[in-house]
């Protein structure tokens, strides 16, 4: 899910180029069609699905279009989020609902729907994508914070109920990264230059990350030779953070 933005469009194409049959999922339509239209032209397969994971009579439709289309889901990929720069104090109830729907309800909606056909088979991959401000917190995301470090929490727990279904689930934290979020992000702090600088001022590797620098780490994940990890998390974040 989130196939159409910058790390979810990068992760798609990465993995049509080692053979998967891709599902491009994003409430925008259009934004998933152009992924999906860039993998079949450079010989891939995928298809785009509109899907608003805040609803789960969506979330159904799109979950039964795929398997009609391309087959049972082996690998799900949570990555839809939104975000904006606020502090606590001064947000409001809808603004957290809004927060809560997208990063932590969706990805609720996101596994409880094609969970069942993993345990049928008593295979698959999860990787759920959260942020590194779960792990350390982050001024002006103190709900987003929250939901992602909630994802980490459920992912846990997920891995735990499910190993003996042969699913692994995993979770990779970005740092701050070049996409559209990042920028609205920036635009909601009043000084995006600033902030941009800040952040690039506090990462080790003195850059702020691209979108393609998340999809290896994700197809690890997914791929076999992760096999016997599950229930971890993994920083993609220049070195912003370094949890042992």
């Amino acid at each position: 899910m989130g196939g159409g933005g910058g790390i979810g469009g990068a992760t798609c194409r990465k993995f049509a180029e080692e053979g998967a049959r891709v599902s491009v999922f994003d409430v925008n339509h259009e934004a998933a069609l152009k992924v999906a239209v860039e993998i079949q032209k450079s010989g891939g397969r995928a298809e785009a699905f509109e899907c608003d994971i805040t609803s789960r009579p969506s979330v159904n439709g799109a979950i039964a279009a795929v398997t009609t289309k391309l087959g049972q889901i082996d690998v799900l990929v949570n990555n839809a989020g939104w975000d904006v720069f606020r502090p606590f104090i001064k947000t409001d109830a809808a603004q957290w609902d809004k927060l809560i729907a997208i990063n932590l309800t969706g990805a609720l909606h996101m596994h409880h729907a094609p969970l069942p056909g993993m345990i049928d088979r008593r295979a698959g991959r999860i990787v759920n994508i959260a942020s590194d401000a779960a792990r350390v917190g982050s001024s002006g995301e103190a709900v987003y914070a929250a939901c992602k470090g909630g994802l980490v929490a459920f992912s846990k727990t997920i891995a735990r109920e499910h190993a003996r279904h042969g699913i692994t689930v995993n979770v990779v934290c970005p740092g701050p990264t070049d996409t559209a979020l990042f920028t609205d992000y920036k635009e909601g702090a009043g000084n995006p230059e600033k902030l941009e600088e800040a952040f690039r001022r506090s990462i080790p590797l003195g850059r702020i990350g691209q979108p393609k620098d998340l999809p290896g780490a994700i197809l690890f994940f997914a791929s076999e030779d992760a096999a016997y990890v599950t229930g971890q998390v993994l920083s993609v974040s220049g070195g912003l953070t370094m949890n042992g």
